[in-house]
């Protein structure tokens, strides 16, 4: 009795390209889980808190609040609650914009940067325990790959 050859079709790249999608979604929901998880447990915060210190974090000199929403890449509508929990409670403040009296910018104050800091240094902590079964190649190899995914899909953008 013969044996027939094996004659299946291998799949096209685009079901791999499709796992691996899934695959990166799966991975970056139970990540932001966690993180949103311990935030919350640890420092009472959220992470579209913690997101919008993180980018005033960035500029010394502030943002006006339609530039923070463009870094977020959110509503100014979902911005400006954030923005009146973290200014009542001492994290930031609105300074006017000279020469445009309905426009102001956003700053962290002294406290809000210590606070950022104590919270920056957890996340760092908490994400490098999460991704530790990568070794610094591995890691390294992963983000220049992403990072090409991301200017690839964002050229042209602006």
């Amino acid at each position: 009795m013969s044996q027939k050859p094996n004659t299946q079709v291998p799949e096209p790249a685009s079901k791999d390209r499709l796992r691996l999608w899934l695959r990166l979604l799966k991975a970056s929901r139970l990540v932001e889980a966690e993180l949103r998880e311990n935030l919350r447990q640890e420092f009472g915060a959220t992470l579209p808190r913690f997101d919008v210190m993180a980018a005033l974090s960035r500029y010394d000199e502030g943002l006006k609040m339609s530039a923070l929403s463009g870094v977020l890449r959110v509503s100014n509508g979902n911005v400006t609650g954030i923005v009146d929990r973290l200014t009542e409670e001492g994290h930031v403040v609105r300074v006017a914009v000279p020469g445009d009296r309905r426009a102001s910018k956003v700053c962290l104050t002294d406290q809000g940067r210590a606070e950022f800091a104590r919270q920056a240094a957890a996340h760092e902590t908490w994400v490098d325990e999460m991704l530790s079964s990568f070794d610094q190649d591995e890691a390294g190899v992963l983000a220049t790959r992403l990072d090409h995914l991301v200017t690839t899909l964002t050229e042209g953008e602006d």
